[in-house]
């Protein structure tokens, strides 16, 4: 349910992602003088969006949420949508009952451009797209099989759904709307409450489904519709808006000038850049993921600190009827274009309440980086001689992957926690007894890149290309029930990965894509070990059809024995695998003919292999084909020009310079 309701969150952003062409209509049509015909003619255009986004959070889900990317899944989102918004338009309602339009219940004006019903169809659009889209009919229905099946399929499941709504929806609509008055009611206390919780819901995804309910219209508060509308009260509407600007614009960067103060003197340029990086983008986009995601589980309290100053900020900002707004996010841009929104109520007092909130958030966050000594970024050799770990015997004939199995072997547990030993190509994937007995620690000396608890039993631990060796040795030591004994020798921390030796300096590769389809961001695909790069950066293509080339000139270094993966090196030192489709390790090599050997030369363009995506799917597999630089420390700049659009075999994807 959690991986569901994340990959939610990340579906909802496509749709929030138009948001920013309504305020820049807004904005400027608001800029200009208001008897001006053509400052008229954006502000109308602007509204034309604002007034949609039901819609559009459909189209939006009923996109994201399916495991290919179509075209007819978004036609079925607008039919989904479509449906109960004129089933339930208070006329049809009063047919039905068999009474007059003025004895319907007031609820169901509000289904058509309600978000919630948006977000239903596009969830319900997404499931049948997957479930129907490849269905046969015979040979007299074969007009209809297939995607065009699915809108179909929406239509029959949303007449069904607006039967129940019928019944349910006056209750579940007069529950949502008692919640909003209730926050409302709070004033800048609810205002505080909110923000609170929803930096405290970013690291699950789930802030978005908070948002719903505040800065759209699922329980009639809808702060951003009405800020843009200029509709509501003069420093009310934008109350659940404006404190974010001072958080994002000056608390934040201030909070990552804190974290850089305290790196360790041989971390420090290194922190300065990720801590500058993350504090520009926060500012003038309002972006704060790369710095919040910087410190949120490795000094997971200063995040919580983080919260309350971002709920005491939007209950200030409420609490003097500062108003601002945005559509995207709070960061300079969104509050440029505010600024002179009618509606907006002295915009300009949260830059000096952001001037605060940077001295708080400085002051803050030094001191319990300080008090509680948080490993923030820059401290990690802090953490890494403070954890206790106890070093394992290992014998003159053990080899570096039987000392990492034997690691690992003794941080998950022994023989008696350990269910079943599996590996895909970078990870070892365990079944244990009990993923509470770990020592995370322990695993992490042996030198892995990440570890990641999936649940009370699952756990991957990532390894990297070398994985099946690794696998191969903790089996051996399972199926001999070792029992693995302390060492007298003296604990030696593991050490840092260092660049690869080999890479040119300064040289330039260009990757292509790896198949005709669709290009996505990593962090978009739905395995979290390559959304979370602990392999390394790179992209995804989500293919139509199995042609699969190479995305860059080089060599054939490694082909996995199950030919789901193989690996590049480029003349300039880049070390990239190409893993075709998501946990396709346990297809055993069925889908993939292989068109290149080990030692082989080629350039972008060749072809790799022949997939058989039907029979990716057919097993529930995805086909993502995902293309990762893993020595990304030798990596200076990668420069991308294309994402998230649809591509060719020849379009060039991005650019990589080394070091």
């Amino acid at each position: 349910m959690k991986t569901y309701l994340q990959r939610m969150g990340r579906s909802l952003q496509l749709p929030v992602a138009v948001l920013p062409a309504a305020a820049l209509l807004e904005g400027i049509g608001h800029w200009l003088p208001q008897n001006w015909g053509f400052s008229q003619f954006l502000q109308v255009g602007g509204s034309a969006i604002l007034s949609q986004l039901a819609l559009l959070f459909a189209v939006g889900l009923s996109i994201g949420m399916t495991k290919v990317k179509d075209g007819a899944a978004a036609m079925a989102g607008v039919v989904a949508y479509i449906v109960p918004t004129y089933v339930l338009a208070p006329n049809q309602v009063a047919l039905l009952k068999g009474i007059k339009v003025g004895q319907v219940d007031p609820a169901f004006n509000a289904i058509a451009g309600n978000v919630f019903i948006g977000i239903v169809a596009g969830l319900i659009a997404a499931a049948l797209f997957d479930r129907f889209h490849e269905t046969k009919l015979p040979m007299a229905l074969s007009f209809f099989s297939g995607k065009r099946l699915v809108p179909i399929m929406a239509t029959l499941a949303m007449l069904l759904v607006s039967v129940i709504l019928l019944f349910i929806w006056p209750v579940l609509y007069g529950a949502l709307i008692t919640f909003g008055k209730f926050i409302v009611n709070l004033g800048w206390v609810g205002a505080g409450l909110f923000g609170f919780f929803n930096r405290l819901l970013i690291p699950t995804g789930l802030h978005q489904a908070l948002n719903q309910v505040f800065e759209f219209n699922i329980a009639g508060i809808n702060d951003i519709g009405n800020f843009w509308a200029n509709k509501g009260t003069k420093g009310v509407t934008g109350m659940y808006l404006a404190g974010y600007f001072p958080v994002m614009m000056f608390g934040l960067p201030a909070g990552a000038l804190a974290i850089y103060k305290n790196a360790l003197p041989e971390h420090k340029k290194t922190t300065a850049g990720l801590m500058m990086a993350g504090a520009f983008a926060s500012f003038f986009t309002g972006v704060t993921e790369p710095l919040e995601f910087s410190f949120m589980f490795v000094a997971w309290p200063l995040y919580v600190i983080h919260a309350i100053f971002t709920g005491l900020s939007m209950a200030f900002a409420a609490f003097m009827h500062w108003t601002a707004g945005f559509t995207f996010s709070a960061g300079l841009v969104d509050y440029i274009l505010s600024f002179h929104m009618p509606i907006a109520n002295k915009p300009y007092m949260l830059l000096v309440q952001g001037l605060v909130m940077a001295v708080i958030y400085y002051f803050g966050f030094d001191f319990a980086i300080k008090k509680f000594n948080l490993m923030t970024p820059g401290r990690e050799p802090v953490e890494a001689n403070a954890v206790p770990v106890e070093e394992v015997s290992t014998s003159k004939t053990d080899d570096k992957y039987m000392v990492m199995a034997k690691k690992v072997y003794a941080g998950i547990g022994g023989h008696d926690n350990i269910s079943v030993i599996d590996n895909c190509t970078t990870r070892l994937r365990l079944q244990l007894k009990d993923t509470g007995k770990i020592n995370k620690s322990q695993i992490m000396s042996a030198g892995v890149a990440g570890v990641n608890v999936l649940d009370k039993v699952n756990i991957h631990i990532v390894v990297g290309t070398e994985v099946q060796f690794v696998a191969d040795a903790l089996k051996k030591l399972f199926d001999e029930n070792v029992a693995i004994t302390a060492s007298d020798a003296p604990v030696e921390q593991p050490k840092k990965a260092e660049p690869v030796i080999d890479v040119k300096s300064g040289e330039t590769d260009t990757f292509y894509s790896i198949a005709n389809g669709l290009v996505e961001d990593i962090e978009k695909v739905s395995d979290p070990t390559f959304a979370q790069k602990m392999l390394g950066d790179g992209y995804a293509v989500v293919p139509t059809d199995g042609k699969i080339t190479a995305p860059v000139d080089g060599t054939i270094s490694t082909i996995f024995p199950t030919k789901h993966a193989l690996g590049i090196k480029t003349a300039n030192g880049l070390e990239v695998l190409v893993h075709m489709g998501i946990d396709t390790v346990q297809l055993k090599g069925e889908p993939f003919d292989l068109k290149v050997k080990e030692g082989q030369e080629v350039k972008h363009g060749d072809q790799l292999a022949q997939v058989d995506l039907d029979k990716i799917k057919q097993a529930g597999k995805k086909t993502d084909m995902m293309v990762i630089i893993t020595n990304m420390p030798s990596v200076s700049y990668m420069k991308y020009n294309v994402l998230d659009r649809d591509s060719k075999l020849d379009t060039e994807v991005v650019k990589v310079t080394t070091k």
